[in-house]
């Protein structure tokens, strides 16, 4: 079966009326790379009836740059001196997206928080007055401008800080997240089969991710077992993740944070102070260097997640530290330093480490993947646990840890969650869950009138095992439940 497009119906749905209002617009999309950005335009595109469109992934470079990639754009899309001269300059640049709008195109500028830097800096202000112009008659301009980016703050820096020329320009804004379970579960019942391992282990690897599914498909092992993914996916001459990470997470970062985030990424559920303690056994960084990288990290690339325990204020220092996207985590924690290792090591044994690490990778992206699956069965309404907030977990400093606390406010339901890789480390685990659950309700007496559930959970539960918790009064759910009806 051929690839197909995947999820991604609402935002199509979106930018597709976008599209045929036949008027002026200025919108943004924003989504990490390689989250399906120019997918989504040129699936739109396709039922769209415009004259063209001129497609520009801007390079981090300076202006010749810049005025280079778009000199290879009017090639590409066979835009004619007539049509539009070709800009040899960034005022030229600007006026080129006018005239091209006005003839009713679809200009795409790709990666448009570069014009954030210092050397690009002055593009926006000519911009500003060409969107002016446009926007002041906007039901006679038929085409508009789509400006694509990866990097939140800093699109956020061109277009809505209030100093910035562009402020309160756009006409509208498309957020692209990861796909949901329910996207991949459609491409494995399309190209491989939907069963719970191989869901865990490729969303372990590459999350919602579309490009990286896709890369496996035209690869052909999608249906593989994980080995020969992360063989064929990283580690021969032509796998097409091999340098991933290092072009479009790592390049961004130029080395400086290397030590925080491959700490956080074999660590995951680290504190400030673990955190601090390992920078200054390796390196001369201070506390308050470290606490910066850390506010980079979370803030402006968002790599990293700083999570609270349920009920927990904003300020509390009962932080742990996550990488925050899975593709990242898997790379630091259990494969960059074998592929790198290539030409000295033989490849089945790398393959072999990288195997053995995921398996510790995948624990905490379990947790994750549950969570997210709660909610969003509780979204779609399925299931027997409506959630009144996102599902979180709870720890403190007297060694109470509970996985998943899930609340459903209006049926004074209150849900706790054991995760393991294992069914049998369920039943061994759940004298320990009883007890962190009776500390819980004692900090928090509100819930002692609630209705108290004890949820077990793992990947793949077997008929036995079920059968057993079962008999000690707790709910049982693996992942084929978990993505029942999605």
């Amino acid at each position: 079966m051929a690839w197909g497009f995947y999820g991604r119906r609402e935002e199509l749905g979106q930018l597709q009326d976008i599209l045929g209002r036949n008027r002026w617009f200025f919108a943004k999309i924003v989504g990490r790379r390689r989250i399906g950005k120019t997918t989504l335009i040129q699936e739109a595109l396709r039922a769209a009836k415009r004259p063209g469109i001129l497609y520009v992934k801007i390079p981090d470079s300076g202006p010749a740059g810049v005025l280079s990639a778009v000199d290879d754009a009017f090639d590409t899309f066979g835009i004619a001196p007539e049509i539009c001269p070709r800009p040899h300059s960034l005022p030229d640049l600007a006026k080129a997206i006018g005239v091209l709008a006005r003839a009713g195109y679809v200009v795409a500028l790709d990666e448009f928080q570069y014009f954030n830097r210092a050397h690009l800096a002055d593009f926006p202000s000519f911009l500003q007055r060409e969107v002016d112009a446009l926007s002041a008659n906007a039901a006679s301009v038929p085409g508009g401008l789509l400006v694509l980016g990866s990097i939140h703050t800093e699109i956020q820096a061109l277009l809505e800080d209030k100093s910035a020329p562009l402020f309160n320009r756009t006409t509208d804004e498309i957020l692209l997240s990861h796909f949901d379970v329910a996207s991949v579960l459609e491409v494995l019942r399309h190209h491989a089969t939907p069963d719970a391992a191989r869901l865990l282990s490729l969303w372990t690897l590459f999350e919602g991710v579309p490009k990286f599914y896709r890369d496996c498909y035209e690869q052909g092992v999608l249906g593989a077992d994980r080995s020969t993914v992360l063989r064929r996916m990283f580690f021969e001459s032509s796998s097409p993740l091999r340098t991933e990470a290092d072009n479009w997470f790592l390049k961004e970062l130029k080395g400086r944070y290397d030590v925080v985030l491959k700490y956080v990424a074999r660590h995951e559920g680290c504190t400030n102070g673990e955190l601090e303690a390992h920078v200054k056994e390796i390196s001369q960084e201070t506390d308050h260097q470290v606490a910066g990288y850390l506010k980079i990290l979370i803030e402006r690339y968002r790599l990293i997640d700083r999570k609270l325990p349920i009920f927990a204020k904003p300020r509390a220092r009962a932080g742990r530290y996550y990488i925050a996207d899975n593709f990242l985590a898997a790379w630091l924690a259990a494969l960059a330093s074998n592929v790198s290792a290539l030409a000295f090591s033989p490849i089945d044994r790398l393959v072999e480490n990288s195997t053995q690490r995921m398996n510790e990778v995948e624990g905490h992206a379990f947790e994750k993947l549950v969570a997210q699956l709660y909610e969003e069965r509780s979204r779609k309404k399925l299931g027997d646990f409506p959630l009144s907030g996102h599902i979180e977990g709870y720890w403190d400093s007297a060694d109470t840890e509970i996985d998943l606390v899930a609340l459903d406010e209006p049926g004074k339901r209150i849900r706790f969650g054991s995760c393991k890789r294992s069914d049998a480390a369920l039943a061994r685990d759940l004298p320990t869950l009883d007890g962190h659950v009776r500390r819980f309700l004692t900090q928090f007496p509100k819930y002692q009138s609630w209705k108290s559930e004890r949820v077990c959970l793992a990947p793949v539960i077997s008929a036995e095992a079920r059968k057993s918790l079962l008999a000690r009064g707790v709910i049982v759910q693996d992942l084929t439940d978990l993505t029942s009806g999605l």
